[in-house]
């Protein structure tokens, strides 16, 4: 396909207005259909789904954020598109003063979670799953390619703030996970905790995307936004304590939650969330 048959395309279809729409869409499409297919011989013969066959759909799932992101910049803004989305992975464009920001989640699930080993119950002892780490290298390094290599320069224009795109953003990240989410932390299944879970879980990555699309629109950086989503995954696996309930995970995942979100309004009203972005992509 030459480039101004892609041009022809994208020019006349309904989503070539819409580019994060279309984003969305393959993501959730390629993810979830995925996760499905490798789990479909057990639902169809009506048996339960082991663990680990529930934490092999994760792996999975990141084909539909990273292939999408590259795919939709090269139909959309061609090679020099392509050229400009490699640049933004350059670690030329961090600066130093934004590196303290990736020690925001280690430090705040390790806050939270000696405060409820010490005030409610010593179930909530933070783990020390180190080698858990890699799933936050993998999810940072693949997923980043979408969310914030394609769907957040997409969403963002001149002419608005960044912050409600960067929310929405995040709420829509949360439900991607929802083919994982019972397979994710350690009290898996979740049971009657489920919902109570998978809200919270939602609430505090979303607290998290706002702060990677904070560092995103002040140094159109995708490699931090990269570290700083590894950093985060990193923290819950390795942290995460290793005997709760259902209801325990949920109860320490609202309380992250809301310390991120007391963070994230700090520095609202601090004026810190202000910048000169451009819209890129």
């Amino acid at each position: 396909m030459t480039r101004s048959e892609t041009a022809s395309l994208t020019s006349s279809s309904p989503l070539a207005r819409h580019p994060a729409l279309a984003y969305f869409l393959a993501t959730f499409a390629i993810s979830w259909l995925g996760a499905f297919l490798l789990v479909a011989p057990r639902l169809l013969h009506g048996e339960p789904i082991p663990k680990f066959t529930g934490l092999m759909m994760f792996p999975v799932m990141l084909l539909g954020p990273s292939t999408s992101g590259i795919f939709l910049t090269w139909f959309f803004d061609g090679r020099s598109g392509l050229r400009e989305f490699l640049s933004r992975l350059s670690p030329s464009r961090i600066s130093l003063r934004w590196l303290p920001l990736l020690l925001i989640p280690p430090v705040f699930v390790l806050v939270v979670l000696i405060g409820l080993t010490r005030f409610l119950s010593a179930a909530y002892t933070p783990n020390q799953f180190f080698v858990g780490a890699g799933f936050g290298v993998v999810a940072g390094l693949f997923e980043e390619l979408g969310w914030t290599g394609f769907a957040l320069p997409k969403m963002l224009s001149p002419s608005r703030s960044w912050l409600p795109s960067a929310i929405l953003l995040g709420v829509l990240w949360g439900c991607w996970h929802i083919p994982v989410i019972d397979y994710l932390g350690t009290a898996t299944p979740h049971g009657q905790a489920w919902l109570p879970f998978f809200l919270a879980f939602t609430a505090a990555m979303t607290a998290i995307r706002v702060l990677i699309a904070w560092t995103y629109v002040n140094t159109q950086s995708i490699l931090l936004a990269q570290l700083l989503h590894a950093f985060s995954t990193a923290s819950l696996v390795v942290l995460s304590p290793a005997s709760i309930s259902g209801r325990q995970e949920a109860l320490w995942y609202f309380v992250y939650a809301a310390a991120l979100w007391l963070f994230v309004l700090s520095l609202f009203a601090a004026g810190r969330f202000t910048s000169n972005q451009t819209r890129r992509g």
